[in-house]
């Protein structure tokens, strides 16, 4: 039987919240490790972690902030599970979807949860605001990446232990544009991706902007087509990326590399 990690990244989580969304996973899916990778955590919130007497749970923080996609990245590189899979702090994805984002791996390298996808239910919309940025921004992806999905940012996605050894060193984005680049590196690889339509839920409170995430998100996208393009022997992106001084997530010192932490 497939042994299972996950890992939340988390930076200044709501501590009930949070609580909350670990106890469901850990029952839902009773996964081996459950891992929370924080950034720039109050004391206070540790002290409640440790407090959380959730057996399998193992706490790594650092006192910045390093990036949803390093923290991802340092939980993966830190786990020995057959399969890995990560869900956001807030809970969007409950944790019987982010099951059904991990079944999918029966068939697939990497599975991907969808918001946008036909079949997929939205019980709770983001403002106009996002959800536009978001659909032109899955509207681009889509023409521009080997990875032919509705939804690129959905905060639930798992991959195997074999896929991921196979895709880490491709992986330089160290904040939001990592899921996008996890998705567009596996294509370029070869690596089988499953889109999973999930029920989804809006929570207030994220620390993101929108106007300036779609931004980074753009330049991301394009950059992702770029070492997309290279890992397929393209003359001319191999001579971009000569010009640039590139070093991946999991070479760089106290970004991609995971401790056991407590």
């Amino acid at each position: 039987m497939s042994t299972l990690g996950v890992v939340v990244p988390a930076f200044r989580p709501d501590r009930r919240r949070l609580e909350a969304y670990l106890r469901a996973v850990t029952e839902e899916l009773q996964p081996d490790v459950l891992r929370v990778e924080i950034d720039d955590p109050r004391p206070d919130v540790l002290d409640d972690i440790a407090g959380f007497d959730i057996p399998i749970l193992e706490t790594n923080a650092v006192p910045y902030r390093r990036g949803k996609g390093a923290a991802i990245t340092a939980g993966f590189e830190a786990l020995e599970t057959d399969r890995l899979a990560f869900a956001d702090a807030d809970g969007s994805t409950a944790a019987a979807e982010l099951g059904r984002v991990v079944g999918a791996l029966d068939d697939a390298d990497v599975a991907a949860g969808s918001r946008r996808h036909p079949d997929a239910t939205v019980t709770s919309h983001q403002t106009l605001a996002r959800r536009y940025l978001g659909d032109g921004f899955a509207w681009l992806a889509r023409r521009l990446l080997d990875a032919d999905l509705y939804d690129y940012q959905c905060g639930a996605k798992a991959i195997t232990a074999e896929a991921w050894e196979t895709v880490r060193s491709h992986l330089y984005e160290p904040g939001f544009a990592w899921d996008v680049e996890l998705l567009a590196m596996a294509a370029a690889l070869g690596l089988d991706v499953e889109e999973v339509p999930i029920e989804w839920e809006d929570k207030p409170g994220s620390t993101v902007d929108p106007l300036s995430t779609a931004v980074d998100l753009g330049a991301a996208l394009l950059t992702a087509r770029h070492r997309s393009k290279r890992i397929q022997d393209s003359t001319l992106h191999d001579a971009i990326a000569a010009t640039r001084d590139e070093t991946a997530l999991v070479d760089r010192p106290n970004e991609g590399r995971g401790g056991h932490g407590q």
